[in-house]
């Protein structure tokens, strides 16, 4: 398992009984995750909100004490606007720093010019990590709303006039296009989610789709493409079946690596995982 490092202001503080306690700059967050069998070992004595489950699916926020509109987080050099949004979410999947790191590198050590698609770019991280590499960004992404974050996120780190296009718009219908009109990239990065929908209503689920994606973002690469990543936060789709859809896939020379990813607790020796990932990397 590969873990995150790197943040400033977050740190997951302690799991328990369905939860995890997290701090995000000023506040302290509990928030549920299906991960999280084992008991609580200690009283969470300050918690700011937490995030309540609903029996039809979906669930609120409950603050203990007022929590600001938005607030900054900063990961490194790069600045998020954090806040408590639907189904727990806060703008951010902090865990996803193991893999910026990882193309920060591969964008630093290559030789010419990097660009770079990420679909389903949501609020930018991997985004604002590629272009603070130096890499150009397509960032496609079917919320208009994340999209403007990311934008916003852009400003606060530095980036406001980087190299970057904000695309709102279905990420298979734009991969066709680019197919079409015959762009080459050196990185491809999907974060899908589980199930979605696109700007105009269509349906995602990831176990139907994500094969023919890989398939065709397997098309907008040469042999100077360097890398192509794909997450998974879906329980079904294990790493080595992503590797093996890579492998499928690309036909150009590299190495295809998957793994878990997750973050490490402030204390013990718990690590806990959220989701997974494969990479295609060239040699």
């Amino acid at each position: 398992m590969v873990t995150a490092n790197g943040w400033k202001d977050y740190a997951l503080i302690d799991t328990g009984e369905g939860m995890k306690l997290e701090r995000w700059g000023d506040y302290t967050l509990a928030r549920p995750d299906p991960q999280v069998i084992w008991p609580r070992l200690k009283e969470w004595k300050k918690v700011d909100a937490y995030y309540e489950r609903s029996s039809d699916g979906g669930g609120k926020w409950i603050e203990n004490s007022p929590v600001a509109r938005q607030w900054k987080i900063k990961w490194k050099d790069i600045t998020f606007i954090t806040k408590l949004m639907g189904f727990k979410h806060t703008g951010v999947f902090p865990e996803q720093a193991a893999n910026w790191e990882w193309m920060m590198k591969r964008i630093g050590s290559y030789k010419g010019k990097f660009s770079v698609l990420n679909l389903f770019g949501y609020t930018g991280g991997a985004t604002l990590a590629c272009a603070k590499a130096g890499a150009s960004v397509v960032h496609v992404d079917a919320s208009k709303g994340m999209t403007m974050q990311c934008k916003e996120n852009a400003k606060l780190s530095g980036l406001g006039e980087a190299r970057i296009r904000y695309i709102v718009d279905d990420a298979f219908k734009f991969v066709e296009r680019e197919i079409r009109r015959g762009n080459i990239y050196q990185g491809i990065i999907m974060d899908p989610p589980s199930y979605g929908r696109g700007p105009g209503g269509q349906v995602w689920k990831l176990e139907n789709s994500v094969y023919d994606l890989i398939g065709n973002c397997a098309r907008l690469m040469d042999r100077t493409s360097d890398f192509m990543l794909i997450n998974s936060y879906t329980t079904g789709l294990q790493p080595t079946v992503m590797a093996n859809m890579l492998k499928m896939n690309i036909r150009l020379k590299g190495n295809v690596t998957a793994d878990e990813i997750g973050i490490a607790q402030e204390k013990g020796d718990i690590i806990l995982p959220c989701g997974c990932f494969a990479r295609w990397e060239a040699k």
